[in-house]
């Protein structure tokens, strides 16, 4: 029980120069989502999870529909997933997704923001298997013991499920994301998720000292200003 991972809703930018960005890199989700499983929400549940992520951090409409009419369009950018993993500071283990149009840029932005920060960038599965792939779906209330019931009904594997503070918080595998979803809902009726995301929750933590957090605090200011950048995960304490 209490598993650690990153409410993004805890980081939403506050600057407009920050809110540009975090809107930028959703319209690319989209755009990249769209694209790959088709334009509709109501067939691509990918896609409709991550519209209603937006909508939650409060990115605009006019946003999201222009990620849509593009992807529907069929031409635009080809981005690529690329994934980068590397030692922060105190030994933490940091994994940085992005979606980018040319690696090579990418992947010397990357490496620049660890060496400015004196961390440094690993090799590809050098950390990652420090960390559970896991779908994270929380929402209000106290039925810990009818939502486990509803899962393994539905033959949803369940890493772990906790009830703390009017919430329940539930981590399947990245696999059974959709299918955990549905359960819960078919069960639970009209469920509002207030976390309903796929994340690298790490397996363990490490306690940094104040000198480190520091350290880390500047190497997530460098990656979150990269555009290619989407998500940073990392096992260090809050």
């Amino acid at each position: 029980m209490g598993r650690a991972y990153q409410n993004r809703k805890d980081s939403i930018a506050k600057t407009s120069d920050a809110k540009a960005r975090v809107y930028s890199r959703y319209a690319r989700e989209i755009y990249v989502t769209a694209k790959s499983g088709g334009g509709d929400p109501v067939g691509n549940l990918a896609l409709r999870s991550l519209i209603e992520r937006a909508k939650k951090d409060q990115v605009p409409s006019h946003v999201i529909d222009k990620a849509l009419d593009k992807a529907r369009g069929g031409g635009g950018e080809d981005f690529a997933v690329a994934r980068y993993e590397g030692f922060g500071p105190g030994g933490c283990a940091v994994i940085v997704d992005c979606l980018t149009d040319n690696p090579n840029r990418t992947f010397g932005d990357v490496r620049l923001c660890f060496t400015k920060s004196k961390c440094k960038l690993g090799t590809p599965g050098s950390v990652s298997h420090l960390f559970d792939h896991s779908a994270i779906l929380v929402f209000s209330g106290s039925e810990e013991e009818a939502a486990l019931e509803a899962l393994l009904l539905a033959d949803v594997e369940v890493t772990d499920i906790e009830s703390e503070d009017g919430m329940v918080s539930v981590f399947v595998p990245h696999t059974e994301h959709f299918k955990a979803r549905q359960a819960l809902q078919d069960s639970l009726g009209n469920v509002e998720f207030e976390v309903d995301e796929v994340q690298f929750v790490p397996q363990n933590t490490v306690i940094l000292g104040e000198e480190e957090s520091a350290s880390l605090e500047k190497l997530l200011d460098l990656l979150n200003y990269l555009d290619d950048v989407q998500n940073v995960y990392h096992s260090a304490a809050s």
